[in-house]
């Protein structure tokens, strides 16, 4: 399993399709939770659909298109942290998460997203990170805030969320502005 070691608590692992069985036992549990934000906990309704989910997710990984990682926390897989697309003509890639609800209020995003910018400044050599969150999503917001992230505007009509119309904060962090 390639990982990569955030601190001592905390770890990031490409993922992987041994993951899907964990996946499936949150989202389960957790769906209303996760529905709030995200669109796709409503379709998750077997193990299989997130081995679909890991297949797509390592060709898109072999493609250099993307890089989804499971965040380890204290030995237990909590959630995910990824580069939802990254876009090498234009040095940039947009980061995504989600965090299981009982592990919410550790600091684990917030550390996640830091190493996935350091990945993406250093060994990617990506000039723009970019983050869309929904635009009352408060703590996700919070998130960006924290890692110096700017909000580069509000995108109304972003996404169609299980019948919810709901508007996008644009993050973005340039490198140069690190220096």
């Amino acid at each position: 399993m390639f990982t990569v070691e955030v601190d001592s608590e905390l770890k990031l692992a490409l993922i992987e399709p041994s993951f899907a069985k964990k996946y499936f036992e949150i989202v389960s549990k957790e769906e209303a939770y996760l529905s709030q934000w995200l669109a796709w906990p409503s379709h998750a309704k077997s193990e299989d659909f997130f081995l679909r989910f890991v297949r797509k997710s390592l060709l898109d990984y072999a493609e250099g298109k993307g890089m989804v990682c499971a965040m380890i926390y204290q030995g237990e897989l909590v959630g995910n942290v990824s580069f939802n697309t990254i876009n090498h003509q234009l040095k940039m890639a947009e980061i995504g998460y989600w965090l299981s609800e009982s592990y919410q209020g550790k600091g684990i995003i917030t550390r996640a997203v830091s190493k996935l910018i350091e990945i993406a400044f250093t060994d990617l050599q990506l000039e723009k990170i970019q983050i869309a969150a929904g635009e009352h999503n408060l703590p996700s917001r919070k998130v960006c805030e924290r890692l110096g992230m700017i909000l580069e505007g509000i995108i109304s009509n972003r996404e169609n969320l299980n019948g919810r119309i709901i508007n996008h904060a644009i993050y973005g962090l340039l490198k140069q502005s690190l220096n």
